[in-house]
């Protein structure tokens, strides 16, 4: 199997598309989009009966452009999985990695909105005006949270190049005085270069009762008693790339599928999180210092590395109370169920594109976080994360959240872990995602195809 970084993807499949193959290339300049059809000269035949129709201009991909499929895991730290030295079984993430390449300098700006922008269109994310989450845009330039019409996406490359193009999960990357049914829809997935969308256009949403859009258009969640969202953004993207397939089998696709998991809230199908049960109660001292041996063992970092201090606010493992230890142990069970089951998904999307015959010819990118995990959670986690983003932190107390404990991950909880574990899983670095703004470097990602 052919393995490509990242770093020369975007490059791969703008030359790709700019190439010139056969006869029918050869009258196509596809150096400038719109690919403009040919001119001809004027019929002067008055029969009709006689007169000659030019051929039938279309836009084609170039002969063998392969299929492009990036995945995108939102909040979670280089150390948290095992391809990259984790506790956390991520099974598909491991075959990929296994059959392509793996990196350990991804560099991201430590935020949802940027890091996606700067992703789909190649370009700093300030020069496309998302220098922060939409919801804090400002009015100077680059942070205005509104693209201009110069910043394409890669995605508008493709489709103008004869690929199908869709995006399933989280968007991001639209204004919230831009998410009404009066528009403007130009920073919409629909007007941002993908044919089809199905997902949720803000930050975050609730796995088990999502804001969903079809589209542009607001859609209800499936009657469905076992309902999740990631497994039905997956139903979805398996559906649509079988349709498209079967239509249009000459057609290569690209297909964006960005999930709203690993952020919070956690939520998670309880079989998932109790495969944890247990696992992490040795603390996260411990795990940063497993993750940190597993690391050099495995030489995704150097063996003189030294495990980065841990915030001076983080208490040691051995100095919790016992029922602080019992939560906490909790609170990374349910985040590295959410995780597997995650990756358990994206598994059945890799699936259904082997099914089709299509994953040989398919660029398969698996990017494990468009930043390191979070720390929203405090410093001992939340129930309910909305507390802490409406400035109540505080106000939970510890035995008060361990009283739901067998909720943890539910349909009734919107939890959020404590910010010891998201250093944790941020081994061997120091800190974590957003608190701060910290930059956030070589968060986990790995390719195949």
């Amino acid at each position: 199997m052919k393995k490509l970084s990242i770093i020369l993807m975007i490059s791969l499949v703008l030359s790709l598309v700019v190439c010139v193959q056969g006869q029918a290339e050869q009258k196509m300049d596809r150096t400038i989009l719109p690919i403009q059809p040919p001119k001809h000269e004027p019929i002067t035949e008055l029969d009709a009966r006689k007169a000659k129709a030019p051929e039938r201009f279309e836009v084609k991909a170039p002969e063998g452009a392969p299929n492009v499929v990036v995945v995108l895991i939102d909040d979670i730290g280089f150390g948290a999985t095992e391809p990259f030295g984790g506790a956390i079984s991520t099974p598909t993430f491991d075959r990929l990695a296994d059959e392509g390449l793996r990196f350990n300098q991804f560099h991201t700006t430590a935020l949802c909105s940027p890091t996606r922008a700067s992703l789909l269109s190649g370009r700093n994310h300030h020069a496309v005006n998302v220098g922060s989450v939409m919801e804090v845009a400002t009015a100077f330039p680059g942070n205005a949270g509104e693209r201009p019409d110069n910043a394409k996406y890669v995605a508008e490359t493709l489709r103008q190049n004869g690929y199908s193009t869709a995006a399933f999960g989280k968007w991001h990357e639209t204004a919230p005085w831009e998410v009404s049914v009066s528009g403007p829809f130009f920073r919409w997935p629909t007007n941002s270069g993908f044919d089809k969308f199905y997902g949720f256009i803000g930050g975050e949403t609730n796995q088990w009762d999502p804001v969903i859009y079809d589209g542009v258009t607001k859609v209800e969640k499936k009657d469905n008693e076992d309902y999740h969202f990631t497994t039905d953004m997956t139903d979805e993207a398996i559906n649509w790339v079988k349709f498209q397939q079967a239509m249009t089998p000459d057609r290569p696709f690209m297909i964006y599928y960005a999930t709203g998991a690993v952020h919070a809230p956690h939520h998670a199908p309880k079989e998932w999180i109790e495969k944890y049960k247990g696992k992490f109660d040795d603390g996260w001292d411990k795990l940063r210092e497993e993750t940190l041996a597993r690391q050099k063992d495995m030489g995704i970092i150097p063996k003189n590395t030294k495990l980065a201090p841990k915030p001076k606010d983080i208490k040691d493992w051995e100095k919790l109370t016992k029922n602080e230890k019992k939560l906490f142990a909790i609170q990374m069970e349910t985040f590295a169920g959410f995780t597997e089951h995650t990756d358990y998904e994206v598994g059945r999307l890799v699936d259904a594109i082997d099914e089709i015959g299509a994953l040989d010819n398919t660029l398969f990118i698996y990017i494990m976080g468009d930043n390191g995990s979070s720390a929203e959670g405090g410093l001992v986690g939340t129930y309910n994360e909305l507390i802490v983003l409406n400035g109540l932190y505080g106000k939970e107390t510890i035995d008060d959240m361990l009283a739901r404990a067998d909720d943890w991950g539910g349909p009734n909880s919107f939890p959020h872990m404590s910010c010891g574990w998201s250093v944790a899983t941020d081994t061997p670095t120091s800190r974590w995602r957003l608190r701060g703004h910290q930059k956030r470097h070589g968060d986990a990602l790995a390719q195949g195809f």
